[in-house]
């Protein structure tokens, strides 16, 4: 059986959601089993014998890529979501968008006090939802050491934005242009 390359297992969705943006779909990733498990896998080798003690994934597709990759780590998962999600005590971080902000939370003890953190993603483009994530992480005690993706759009400068912040970022496919 010949692996497909990452890359040809996701979907470019023309002008959404405006025009002019390449939407990169990662379902299409994740519904074929083939590729949701080449995907987590390479992401899980990455970052074995990495000095990490908790993944955190971003919401949503990143509940289950981190997900897959803590599992696989043997290590606890942190779920970073949307503003008004999670049922404890939580703690929040704002972020800009191209028109407006949000906010990501966390449990305000979802992060052990000085764990090391590997931060999970589907997906980065400007980096503003993962600066969000690993600001948030920190102000609760934890290192995010890494930064994973699946895709990566270098173009928007996420890279950078978190590189920074001194965190390893690696992806497993990069798309040139938005």
């Amino acid at each position: 059986m010949t692996l497909k390359k990452i890359e040809d297992y996701i979907r470019t969705i023309p002008d959404y959601p405006k025009p002019g943006i390449q939407f990169r779909d990662v379902t299409t990733l994740l519904s074929d089993a083939q590729g949701f498990r080449q995907s987590v896998d390479a992401l899980v080798q990455l970052h074995v014998g990495a000095d990490i003690d908790m993944v955190a994934g971003i919401e949503a597709r990143g509940f289950i890529l981190g997900g897959a990759v803590a599992h696989q780590l043997g290590k606890g998962f942190i779920p970073v979501r949307k503003k008004g999600k999670l049922p404890a005590e939580t703690m929040g971080q704002e972020y800009e968008l191209e028109y407006g902000t949000d906010i990501v939370e966390i449990h305000t003890d979802a992060v052990t006090k000085g764990a090391n953190v590997l931060l999970v993603d589907d997906l980065i483009a400007t980096g503003g939802t993962a600066e969000a994530a690993v600001k948030l992480i920190g102000r609760a005690g934890g290192n995010v050491l890494g930064a994973s993706f699946v895709v990566e759009l270098p173009a928007l400068g996420g890279r950078d934005r978190l590189e920074g912040y001194d965190i390893e970022v690696l992806s497993l496919c990069t798309f040139e242009g938005d």
